[in-house]
């Protein structure tokens, strides 16, 4: 039986129907389990908000009316932080708090003790790099376990992972605040928390918003354009391939989803998959390129050229500060004052996604 995604061209006006109708087509409800909690994973690539770099607040209430609609109203909110994203701040800027307080939905942070511990986890299936990585254990929150997890990922380039999507969504929720340390190995990290996945949760999901999707520098510093595309599927694999494909990439020559394909986690061929709702947008081709800037680019020297000899000294070390501090003031105070914020700015007054954000209170 093949894989199935479902794709749907959207447009502001009909956008949160058009969530609903896409998730019923990807079949949410049988995915789910019905007596279990469901996480809502939203994606913060990076505290400020920047068009295709984040969950959007459609996406996000969506899902949430979909749900309901499929008979699941145990929802909760996970927000996780990394070295160089606050996640409250990308909470606010983002607009998620209005949405998740019209709900009624609780948010829980995977990096406060009152909300989850992180507990060790022997997993079954056999690791490829992570039990290498974590030579004294594999540790986890313990809120993941035993539930159903919806991924809220965009359709957006990386300069680590040439795309990245619902398999790379659950890096930031499973690994604590070292998971810098699987970046020489990222692509098979995901593929190794991909099966953590599937032992841990009683179901997955992920819906995937393309309204703006980024070319260039991701996971941040992205070239917005306007393609007004949704997808969703219960394959995380399948999903990631379906919008790898859409940019312009061979899904089969991306690491991540070739090496989950051929563990069985999910199936990352074109030619096994299951377009429904709209096949024939799924057939667009948008010539994205993989682009760097200064941080990624440095990462990149850190990480995959010779000099990942000395990442132990670099990101084991208190020396991991200074990265952290280039990183954050390159983003933050020079890149996105200088270059970011003039494209929020034009986004925001001439496309009909960022009038629609505009709209959402916060």
């Amino acid at each position: 039986m093949k894989s199935k995604v479902a794709v749907l061209r959207t447009r502001p006006e009909t956008v949160l129907d058009d969530y609903r109708h896409l998730c019923a087509l990807a079949g949410l409800r049988e995915a789910l389990d019905p007596g279990a909690t469901t996480i809502l994973k939203d994606n913060i690539s990076w505290h400020l908000m920047y068009p295709s770099s984040n969950t959007t607040p459609w996406q996000l209430e969506g899902t949430i009316l979909a749900l309901h609609d499929a008979g699941f109203h145990d929802l909760v909110d996970v927000h996780n932080k990394t070295v160089v994203t606050i996640a409250d701040l990308g909470d606010r800027y983002n607009k998620f708090g209005p949405v998740l307080e019209k709900y009624g939905i609780p948010k829980k942070y995977n990096f406060r003790d009152e909300d989850m511990r992180w507990v060790e986890i022997k997993p079954k299936a056999q690791m490829a790099v992570l039990h290498k990585i974590f030579p004294h254990g594999i540790y986890i929150p313990d809120f993941f376990i035993g539930k159903n997890i919806v991924h809220l990922p965009t359709v957006k380039t990386h300069s680590y992972t040439v795309t990245t999507g619902a398999m790379k969504n659950a890096f930031g929720g499973l690994l604590n605040v070292n998971r810098h340390y699987t970046h020489t190995w990222i692509h098979d990290t995901l593929v190794d928390l991909l099966a953590i996945q599937r032992e841990i949760h009683t179901g997955i999901f992920a819906t995937m918003d393309g309204t703006t999707a980024g070319s260039g520098p991701g996971p941040r510093t992205l070239i917005p354009h306007q393609k007004d595309v949704i997808l969703a599927s219960a394959d995380q694999v399948a999903i990631d391939a379906v919008a790898a494909q859409m940019m312009g990439f061979d899904p089969m020559k991306i690491e991540y989803i070739a090496h989950a394909t051929e563990r069985g986690l999910g199936q990352g061929n074109p030619r096994e998959i299951e377009i429904v709702g709209m096949p024939e947008v799924a057939e667009e081709r948008w010539n994205f390129k993989v682009g760097v800037n200064l941080g990624t680019g440095t990462g990149r020297l850190l990480w995959h050229s010779p000099l990942k000899v000395f990442q132990k000294l670099f990101f084991h070390t208190p020396l991991v500060n200074i990265f952290i501090f280039a990183s954050e003031y390159y983003h933050d105070h020079f890149w996105y004052p200088l270059y970011g914020k003039p494209v929020v700015e034009r986004w925001k007054r001439e496309s009909p996604w960022g009038q629609l954000f505009e709209q959402y209170p916060g």
